[in-house]
């Protein structure tokens, strides 16, 4: 079966958890927009991926992209299903009006991005870096760059790359050698090799904007030193730039998207944002890449869930050990779904979907508030959420995007293994999301290291009692997620006073930290959900995941707790020297 968006499931998470169209309007770009426009959006773009983009999943799989002297070949039908997307709009949803663009909040872009992963991630990397690098020239490019590039990139005409990764250097940019030479024309000379450019060169567009990390003549070395610079596949007059594809690699999934390793040679670029500064500029492009990632990862794991929830209603398998109602006398087997091992794993891995649907789209909202709101205080508290939350999502919900493939795939059997029904190749794409954008382990440093410790907790602290504030502890799921939230405050504390003891402490436990993290925000996410649905028709949809979460996913956090706190107490327990 092909993937198919569930729009009722966002519009109970949009309204009756987030209140999102509520908060949107009261944002001037927003005025206009209500919970109709929200609806008629999310059924368009369901319709279209579900239609469209979702039965290419399998083709772009087994056919892959083809490499020929330089010049890739995406798989039957991409070509014209990208040309579908944007000449319907959906890459220019969020982009501003002066552009071309709908200006609509980040929030929609956000759902239809986690629905175009779900369905064919492979197809879905080519959009995935175009707002990104929108923002990136819309905030850092000079005039005249943004008036030749801006209304091709909003409307994604034009699709666009970010070019940071060399062999030599992988994650640490502060090693990279790639040069760009200013010229007596204003414009710069860009050579060097760049590896793992994802849609470095393909044929779903005329033209390709790469967006190149490298080093002027004099720049101070490390990452301090780097500028960034604009250099297309297509020179303003038509000719060909000197941007060159020498292969594409061979890997473990993601067949659909050419991953490529790019020669820049005297190849014609313009500098964007200030010398120097190439990382801050970029910097607008990493967070914004790092939100879609998370996003990939809910979404291949709702692709997972789907397929195996539909295979468990209709496979039959061995007694259950109960007697189910729908037991017929000639029945020799119970359906998969009424197994308590097989429904263990598909409640859980739905709480985990749901769960993370709560905060991603929490954090899209919060982009747009901390961009527009009037009020300071408001716009503080949002990037305050963003800059903390960021890097959680994009590290816990492709761990969980991976592994929670890998437990749906168990619902198969032998069957999960073999190609015809989709399972092994979700996985297979799945596992990259956990080292791109930043590796997981990246991820959980920059979170306790970079953010957390550098003001002793004050901003996580002020944070976690501002979600405390939105429960009431009257209510067990409520009182239950302000206790994990408190204990999340002082192990937050602990921390910081180990880490003067032994200053290499926070490395050592940041994987851990980020998971107790969040887990204490799923917790408080279905507190939220469990108040929204108690009114519901079908209670049993958001009760039985909620459940299965607290027995079967919740139990880590005290595990994790339990670690982290030892690990303190192992520096701060140490004889003086």
């Amino acid at each position: 079966m092909d993937y198919q968006p569930r729009p009722e499931d966002q519009r109970f998470i949009l309204d009756a958890v987030l209140g999102a169209s509520g908060r949107l309007v009261r944002l001037a770009p927003f005025a206009e927009y209500d919970a109709s426009l929200q609806s008629q959006l999310l059924e368009e773009a369901g319709r279209f991926i579900g239609e469209v983009i979702a039965p290419l999943n399998r083709v772009g799989d087994e056919t892959g992209c083809r490499f020929d002297q330089g010049n890739v070949t995406t798989p039957p039908g991409f070509r014209e299903a990208y040309r579908a997307l944007w000449q319907a709009g959906w890459p220019a949803l969020t982009a501003s009006p002066e552009d071309g663009g709908q200006g609509l909040p980040t929030l929609l872009s956000a759902i239809v991005s986690e629905w175009l992963s779900a369905a064919n991630q492979g197809f879905n990397m080519a959009p995935g870096l175009l707002h990104g690098a929108y923002e990136c020239l819309k905030h850092h490019g000079d005039g005249d760059l943004k008036q030749r590039y801006l209304p091709k990139l909003a409307s994604g005409e034009w699709l666009a790359t970010m070019c940071l990764t060399e062999a030599h250097a992988g994650s640490d940019l502060g090693q990279v050698r790639t040069r760009a030479t200013p010229q007596p024309d204003g414009t710069y000379r860009v050579s060097g090799n760049k590896i793992f450019i994802s849609g470095g060169e393909h044929d779903l567009s005329d033209n390709i904007v790469h967006l190149v990390l490298c080093r002027l003549p004099d720049a101070p070395a490390g990452p301090k030193g780097l500028s960034l610079v604009l250099a297309p596949k297509l020179l303003p007059d038509g000719a060909r730039n000197a941007v060159h594809c020498e292969r594409i690699e061979e890997k473990m999934g993601l067949h659909g998207s050419p991953t490529c390793q790019m020669r820049f040679e005297d190849t014609t670029g313009w500098l964007i944002g200030e010398p120097n500064r190439g990382l801050q500029a970029m910097f607008v492009m990493m967070n914004s890449a790092r939100l879609l990632v998370a996003l990939q990862g809910i979404g291949l794991l709702d692709a997972a869930w789907q397929k195996a929830d539909a295979y468990a209603r209709e496979r039959r398998q061995m007694r259950a050990p109960q007697v189910p109602a729908s037991r017929g006398p000639g029945d020799a087997a119970d359906l998969i779904v009424e197994h308590p091992a097989m429904r263990r794993i598909l409640d859980t891995q739905r709480g985990w979907i749901d769960g993370a649907r709560v905060l991603a789209y929490r954090t899209a909202l919060m982009l747009d508030v901390a961009r527009h709101d009037a009020d300071k205080a408001s716009r503080e508290r949002a990037q305050r959420w963003c800059s903390l939350i960021t890097p959680v999502l994009k590290a816990a919900c492709t761990q969980q995007g991976f592994q929670g493939a890998s437990e749906c795939l168990q619902v198969f059997g032998g069957h999960g293994y073999v190609r015809e029904w989709g399972m092994e190749q979700i996985v297979r794409d799945a596992r990259v999301s956990m080292i791109y954008e930043g590796t997981n382990e990246i991820q959980a440093i920059d979170l306790l290291v970079r953010k957390v410790l550098p003001d002793g907790g004050a901003g996580m602290g002020k944070l976690l009692v501002e979600l405390r504030d939105e429960l009431e502890a009257s209510r067990d799921t409520d009182a239950d997620a302000q206790r994990r939230l408190a204990q999340l405050r002082y192990l937050t504390t602990t921390v910081a006073m180990a880490s003067h003891a032994d200053p290499a402490l926070p490395y050592e436990v940041a994987d851990d930290y980020l998971r107790v993290v969040m887990l204490t925000l799923m917790a408080w996410a279905w507190a939220r959900i469990d108040v929204a649905a108690s009114g519901e028709p079908d209670a049993s949809r958001w009760s039985a995941p909620a459940a299965a979460f607290r027995r079967h996913a919740l139990p880590e956090f005290d595990m994790r707790l339990g670690m982290v706190k030892r690990a303190c107490e192992a520096v701060t327990m140490q004889p003086a020297t």
